[in-house]
């Protein structure tokens, strides 16, 4: 069969190349074309757009690149059209997305989606499109079900596929292995990990950053994106005692002793790897203000929302300076604090499901398939 797929961020390339691994066991036949990045590209996808010409971050900066992502949107249906795929998989990424399934629905296009967007968090509205134009939804949060059935719309929880990632890179490198490959000296790591977008990495680790001088015993190492070159952290962090290492991110978590991490599916990664983190987040201004104003959740990080309630702190906007992250880092690396939040992360990985969401959500999409 073949089988178009939009993913348009870091994650959604890492869940989509995995989802497209266990669907050639399912279907011998499978092709790909797809809107994403290296990793799918490595799963055999013909690649049409990398997501890091797609990723654009607040309202602020999506009204700035408007016609940008027009032009994408109609070249994307012309793009499905002349493929004419047996399904579209579409994997987050909202605000393109669910334009995509509109269109492909009218003109008659099988449509799965794959990794629920936020609703729940905010524009629940957005239901009444999903329930229109998509065939089969795919979520991976153990909350999601109940939500979407508030609205009469079935849906299949398939567990956490960061569960299968986490398991499968669990083999790491020894310590002094990694220190001698990566040029560290022998001393204790604190993570940064600012995101895979250029300006949320400048925004971030410029704030990340004014931390370093207070924690002179410890070594920051930053967790490099591929998509991006080292040169533009050493740029960021010039005249700062902090290294760049590029596409190791879980082998740098495992030999960290605590993370300041970027709010996102990274919040989640690294709980799952037991590493004690504060949750940054700075935005521009008026995209604050903005999401402010429409988004109702308690918390940002999805390890808090996930339990409902704080299990790791959360710095955003005014309050990401340098005195709370010191207050929050000395906090967590005192070694008490550090088994209190593991052992929340414990529960966090019961709430997730068991290990397999990659293969199951593939064995129910060839299922539906077959079926119709």
């Amino acid at each position: 069969m073949k089988y178009y797929i939009i993913a348009g961020e870091a994650s959604g390339d890492l869940h989509a190349s995995n989802l497209m691994k266990e669907l050639k066991k399912q279907d011998d036949a499978a092709a790909f074309r797809c809107w994403g990045g290296d990793l799918m590209a490595k799963q055999g996808a013909d690649l049409v757009r990398h997501y890091k010409d797609l990723a654009f971050m607040g309202f602020f900066e999506v009204l700035a690149h408007l016609p940008t992502i027009m032009k994408n949107i109609r070249f994307c249906k012309e793009d499905i059209l002349s493929y004419h795929p047996d399904v579209l998989i579409l994997v987050d990424y909202p605000g393109f997305n669910l334009r995509i399934s509109r269109f492909a629905h009218a003109h008659g296009i099988r449509v799965f989606y794959y990794i629920s967007p936020q609703l729940w968090a905010w524009r629940s509205s957005r239901v009444k499109t999903i329930q229109k134009n998509v065939d089969k939804m795919f979520v991976i949060l153990p909350f999601e079900k109940d939500f979407y059935r508030k609205y009469d719309y079935d849906v299949d929880f398939i567990g956490h596929p960061l569960l299968d990632v986490i398991h499968e890179g669990s083999t790491h490198t020894k310590r002094n292995i990694f220190l001698k490959q990566n040029h560290l000296p022998d001393k204790p790591i604190i993570a940064l990990l600012p995101g895979s977008r250029r300006q949320e990495i400048r925004q971030m680790l410029e704030a990340m950053l004014k931390a370093v001088p207070d924690f002179k015993d410890y070594q920051f190492v930053i967790a490099g994106a591929p998509s991006i070159s080292p040169g533009f952290y050493s740029g960021i962090a010039e005249g700062i005692n902090a290294a760049v290492i590029t596409g190791q991110t879980y082998d740098l978590l495992y030999h960290s002793e605590a993370a300041l991490v970027t709010s996102g599916t990274a919040t989640l990664e690294t709980a799952l790897m037991n590493i004690p983190q504060v949750v940054c987040y700075k935005g521009n201004v008026f995209s604050y203000l903005i999401a402010r104003l429409v988004i109702h959740v308690k918390f940002i990080s999805l390890v808090n929302l996930i339990m409902d309630k704080e299990v790791v702190r959360e710095l955003i906007q005014k309050a990401l300076n340098r005195r709370n992250l010191t207050l929050e880092l000395k906090e967590i690396l005192d070694p008490a604090h550090r088994r209190e939040m593991t052992t929340s992360y414990a529960g966090l990985r019961e709430k997730l499901g068991g290990s397999g969401a990659s293969a199951r959500a593939a064995a129910l999409m060839v299922q539906y398939m077959k079926k119709n």
